[in-house]
């Protein structure tokens, strides 16, 4: 509802606060930071899933490590396993999220995008738009995951079930053997990650909020590309630091090669074997890919989002 200037209420439209310009820029940010860092997202789900029990898995010693290795045993297409639909997912991913967080917030407001909402309610927002965009996206994810974790000496005619030529026949072969409960692995465990977005964009928001009120500006006022920059870095830190284990427990569910009666059963294993060091596997590699690809994510929507914004009117 919002309130017209002669007292009236006017019932808002959902659809009519759906702004084109937040898909586009949103897919536009996820696509471009993923072709840059796809070769450290694959890094970090092989040291996720690596739980030191399983021969066939390579082991590696370091970042630098696990990029030699994976260079001379599989070629630089190696470093790109996974890359098609981790970027269908990212885009799409970023598209959607962006899309449905910021119509949803727009709907809190009322409308009226001046009005400041405070922590709560950008997390309930960030929250909505994340369970929505997962339920959409977890297939394109548990296909990236299965890409990735497709190592040279597994690649033989006698093992076709699992051998994915690309994203097309991973999800025939994930269909057929799995059913549609094949692309939902690791979905419960991604319903604890929508916590990680909505800490992030709370965060991301409330301090682009707080500088803009600094300044006394309108708080969506554009702000310069460092600040983007600067903004997205810190929140992505904080976001990462407090959530990374659900990464580690979602990426094992999805791998083939392990195998867990479900999410409980997965944590019991991983506590019991590794201890708290097992559900912070891959937070180097992570950090390393997860803050530069959120500042080229956010720098690139913002700046392309205000671009058309200002070009539309």
């Amino acid at each position: 509802m919002t309130t017209m200037k002669n007292g009236s209420t006017k019932k808002l439209n959902l659809f009519s606060l759906v702004k084109y310009e937040h898909l586009v820029a949103g897919i536009s940010g996820g696509v471009t930071s993923t072709l840059i860092l796809h070769p450290l997202d694959l890094i970090k789900i092989r040291f996720a899933v690596n739980d030191g029990r399983q021969a066939a898995i390579p082991q590696y010693r370091s970042l630098s490590s696990a990029f030699a290795t994976i260079f001379r045993q599989e070629g630089f297409r190696g470093l790109y396993k996974g890359v098609t639909p981790n970027v269908w997912g990212s885009g799409s991913a970023w598209g959607f999220y962006f899309l449905f967080y910021n119509t949803i917030k727009t709907w809190i407001q009322g409308g009226n995008t001046h009005i400041a909402l405070g922590p709560t309610m950008h997390m309930i927002a960030a929250a909505e738009a994340g369970i929505l965009t997962l339920a959409m996206t977890n297939p394109i994810w548990v296909v990236k995951t299965r890409l990735c974790l497709q190592y040279s000496n597994e690649l033989s005619p006698n093992n076709d079930s699992t051998n994915y030529r690309g994203m097309v026949d991973a999800l025939k072969k994930i269909y057929r053997a799995e059913g549609i409960r094949g692309f939902y692995r690791g979905f419960v465990p991604g319903m604890f990650g929508v916590s990680h977005g909505a800490l992030q964009f709370m965060t991301y928001e409330e301090m682009k909020n707080g500088y803009n009120q600094y300044r006394r500006l309108p708080i969506d006022q554009k702000l310069s590309t460092t600040e983007y920059l600067t903004f997205a870095a810190i929140s992505k830190l904080i976001a990462a630091a407090a959530t990374y284990p659900y990464q580690v427990i979602r990426a094992r569910l999805q791998d083939h090669h392990l195998h867990y009666e479900g999410t409980w059963d997965c944590i019991k294993q991983t506590w019991r074997f590794e201890h708290w060091r097992g559900f912070y596997k891959g937070l180097g590699p992570n950090i390393t890919r997860v803050v530069p690809a959120t500042m080229i994510t956010f720098a690139t929507y913002e700046n392309l989002y205000h671009y058309m914004r200002e070009n539309k009117k």
